[in-house]
């Protein structure tokens, strides 16, 4: 008997502990039902007083999108072809201002769609502005890159596609934006140079000018003949294509050196053939004295024993 009321007092007491849970989860959940009704009824609510007044300036704000994008597109080519049309040459000048003009005409199309969506844009201008100084001085390599872009710009050492030499690096530039200067090296490697080490250095432009004049060194024995040599380097840059008649090739005795009498050797071809010229005069000159008998050089020691 005393084992039938103690299992039937722990029955009712896990019973009413079941209960109490029951209640607590129900309560949580009429809770969480009973906020979110709320907030149904706050959105309910704004939509049925706000809905159609949001709705007209979210469809402005799209038209304005739109339109100030097709605004921006004409200005981009408005600029483009009267920069164009004053000196076709400027290619970097008349990207970075179109560049610049278009970034300016985003900003300006995004401060008017959000002040239409209800955005009080006055505290952000505001903020900028007064930030402005402070930030100046956080990000001066960013100011300095940008005014040495525009420098870049617009004294125009070089041009898309020109081979240079700057900050040095040696490449074919492809594109000057308004934070780097991005080339390409001869193993076509990609390099970005800040605008500020490339406008604070020397600029050497190997394409700026028609033509260029390949540089050589030839040595000759002491005992051959120079004008023989002098005569046959002429004829073998007469006959060698791409080299210029006009300037005409220059060759003469530059130094006496200790082993060779060095004769330089000046042929002048177009910038575009430099590299063909430099390689094939120096194999046909060697060649070509070869075939004549003269004696090129190398370095060697003679040593003479004394007779005891």
């Amino acid at each position: 008997m005393t084992n039938e009321v103690a299992v039937a007092a722990e029955a009712a007491t896990n019973a009413v502990a079941g209960a109490g849970v029951a209640g607590k989860l129900s309560g949580a959940v009429t809770t969480h039902v009973a906020e979110g009704r709320a907030l149904v009824d706050r959105v309910g609510e704004w939509v049925a007083e706000h809905g159609v007044d949001f709705a007209v300036n979210l469809a402005i704000a799209a038209a304005m999108f739109i339109a100030g994008w097709l605004a921006i597109k004409l200005v981009d080519m408005a600029i483009r072809k009267a920069l164009s049309r004053a000196d076709r040459k400027r290619t970097l000048l008349i990207d970075f201002v179109v560049s610049v003009v278009r970034k300016g005409c985003w900003t300006i199309l995004g401060v008017m769609i959000l002040g239409r969506l209800g955005v009080n844009v006055g505290p952000l201008v505001a903020g900028i502005g007064a930030t402005g100084f402070i930030l100046g001085f956080a990000f001066q390599e960013s100011l300095g890159n940008l005014a040495s872009g525009m420098m870049i710009a617009l004294n125009e050492p070089f041009k898309v596609g020109d081979f240079v030499e700057a900050a040095g690096h040696s490449g074919a530039i492809v594109e000057v934006n308004m934070m780097a200067t991005i080339m390409n090296t001869g193993d076509n490697k990609k390099i970005v140079l800040p605008n500020k080490s490339v406008w604070g250095g020397p600029i050497v432009n190997y394409s700026a000018m028609d033509t260029r004049r390949v540089d050589l060194s030839v040595g000759i024995a002491y005992e051959s003949d120079i004008d023989l040599a002098v005569g046959v380097i002429r004829e073998t840059l007469a006959s060698l294509p791409g080299v210029l008649r006009d300037p005409e090739p220059r060759v003469a005795v530059a130094s006496l050196d200790q082993s060779s009498v060095t004769l330089v050797v000046r042929p002048w071809c177009s910038g575009a053939d430099y590299w063909n010229v430099n390689a094939s005069a120096l194999q046909s000159i060697k060649e070509a004295l070869e075939r004549a008998g003269v004696k090129i050089p190398y370095n060697q020691i003679e040593v003479h024993q004394a007779k005891s």
